[in-house]
């Protein structure tokens, strides 16, 4: 009853659509359609979600594999990829079940820079060896690593360094009023330019807004997500979404 969806993360320079993120929804025999907000914590107190979050990456690489090989079939090729981001959590670094991740894209033969991990701030400052050799081994073999809500955690500007992370996600609740509140503004400006001095890249969620979109680019704000551009998509909408060389 599970089922991927994908939500574009567009290029603020010409909005095209570049990455993805990889978000699993329920499609409940009778309640329809169930977001994440309502299942996840209950996976992670069962301990079922190191075999959830193994299940949605295993569908979002083969869906980048089936994206890439359609692209080239339209004559597009890789100067356009498609990179699929997947969110992991804690527990799953801790259950192990990600350890393998490196070794199933070379056997699929994708290149890593099609993938990219998503984890939250307060993951950089555990030091357990479960989650620091499984983020090197990312690392090593090129996975790029994002920092999902950056700012809402326990923001530790030495492990940016550390885990040669690469990209940042502003969190949406400092885009929402970035039209009406100069603090919310002045923190996205300041992430930016603090990401770019440090050589990463950044993500702006919950862009609903062309004046919003306006403003991050404005700010030099690399990528953006959100309704603006497009809901969280089924595998064949998102697949229709990126279908034109325009996308």
């Amino acid at each position: 009853q599970f089922e991927v969806y994908f939500q574009p993360i567009v290029d603020l320079t010409g909005e095209r659509c570049t990455k993805a993120e990889a978000l699993v929804r329920w499609q409940h025999p009778t309640r329809g359609l169930v977001g994440p907000d309502e299942f996840i914590a209950i996976a992670e107190e069962i301990g079922l979600i190191g075999a959830l979050g193994d299940w949605v990456f295993h569908q979002a690489v083969a869906m980048a594999g089936e994206w890439r090989e359609g692209r080239r079939a339209a004559g597009i090729g890789d100067d356009a990829p498609i990179q699929v981001s997947v969110n992991i959590s804690p527990r799953q670094f801790i259950a192990g079940t990600c350890a393998d991740w490196v070794g199933h894209l070379r056997r699929r033969g994708l290149p890593p820079w099609m993938l990219a991990v998503e984890i939250t701030e307060g993951l950089l400052l555990d030091e357990r060896p479960a989650v620091t050799d499984t983020l090197l081994a990312f690392r090593d073999a090129g996975i790029q690593v994002s920092i999902d809500d950056f700012g809402t955690g326990y923001s530790a500007m030495s492990y940016l360094k550390k885990f040669a992370v690469d990209t940042l996600k502003i969190d949406r609740s400092f885009v929402r009023d970035l039209t009406t509140d100069p603090s919310d503004l002045a923190i996205a400006e300041a992430v930016i330019v603090m990401a770019h001095k440090l050589g990463l890249k950044v993500v702006a969620e919950g862009v609903e807004t062309a004046a919003q979109r306006d403003l991050l680019r404005q700010a030099g704000c690399d990528y953006a997500q959100g309704y603006l551009f497009a809901r969280p998509l089924a595998a064949d909408d998102f697949r229709r979404f990126i279908a034109s060389p325009a996308r």
